[in-house]
């Protein structure tokens, strides 16, 4: 049998380290968890939808769509660049490519540069005001990683963040900002201090033992009684937006339906839960995400 040659062998051992490569920027980027995007994109989607009576068009669609995917991806990076020390520390993290040092800051720095540069030429596409008010939503992604640091609510600025995609997409639709595209924000922020509130106790031990700071410590075993009054309050908010954009039943009895599935998680969190649970249940929340869309855009008919 012929024995590969040192040439054979060398290509085979670049093209083995072009794979690991790509698969540590893949993890960078968290691409094959895609629900952060999903999270960040369907506020946008109800914001499309609601702005234009149920009829948003195709191109603004497919832009905040891409931009979502862009924007977590860049955050995403931005995250593990601040929390680089931390994630060594904290079992669920402590693999990540730059916690581990599979990459180096620099490689992440140029991912990040590019995914930004790009998600900046999509702009080009909107109009004047919706370009005005993009570089909030990078302050904010910005911003957020370093209140884990000194707020005991950065579940709130991570709302506030992923909230402000609904300011852009109201915008792009209607160049100009409503009420009810701020009752939307507000009700996007609430809904995010919620869910992220349960995805920050797969890590609660963690955090609490490296110094970080979180909703879940912070409402502690009231953590059921806090994410039940803040999913209450979101719910409200969102029956305001109905009323002042005159959306029909359809949209209420999805609501009503949204109330109940949210009871029973809220009723689970009086018990402790483990990480693996805490993980399914914040990912229950695209689908009730997917129910708020599809009930705006029934609303409208």
């Amino acid at each position: 049998m012929q024995m590969p040659s040192l040439e054979q062998n060398h290509f085979h051992l670049r093209s083995l380290k072009k794979d690991s490569i790509a698969l540590h920027f893949a993890s960078l980027i968290r691409l094959k968890n895609q629900a952060g995007t999903l999270l960040l994109a369907l506020p946008s989607l109800w914001a499309l939808v609601l702005a234009s009576d149920g009829a948003p068009s195709p191109w603004l669609l497919l832009i905040f769509l891409f931009g979502a995917f862009l924007m977590r991806s860049a955050g995403v990076i931005m995250n593990d660049l601040a929390d680089q020390s931390f994630d060594r520390q904290v079992e669920r993290t402590k693999n990540r490519p730059l916690a581990s040092e599979a990459l180096h800051p620099i490689h992440a720095l140029i991912c990040l540069g590019c995914f930004l540069s790009v998600a900046l030429f999509l702009l080009v596409f909107l109009n004047s005001l919706t370009r005005w008010l993009s570089p909030v939503a990078l302050t904010l992604a910005a911003f957020y990683p370093f209140t884990k640091r000194f707020f005991h609510l950065p579940q709130f600025f991570l709302g506030l963040a992923f909230g402000w995609g609904t300011i852009m997409a109201w915008a792009a639709t209607q160049n100009q900002l409503t009420l009810s595209a701020w009752l939307l924000f507000a009700a996007t922020t609430l809904w995010a201090l919620a869910y992220d509130t349960i995805y920050a106790l797969q890590d609660r031990d963690d955090d609490v033992h490296v110094g970080v700071k979180s909703s879940a410590i912070l409402f502690g075993s009231y953590v059921w009684i806090a994410v039940g009054i803040i999913e209450i309050l979101m719910i409200g908010v969102l029956a305001l937006v109905g009323w002042l954009e005159h959306l029909n039943l359809a949209f209420y009895g999805g609501l009503a339906g949204l109330a109940g599935f949210l009871s029973q998680q809220v009723w689970r969190l009086r018990e402790e839960i483990s990480p693996t649970e805490a993980f399914a249940m914040f990912k229950q929340h695209v689908g009730m995400g997917f129910v708020i869309l599809i009930g705006i855009w029934l609303g409208t008919l």
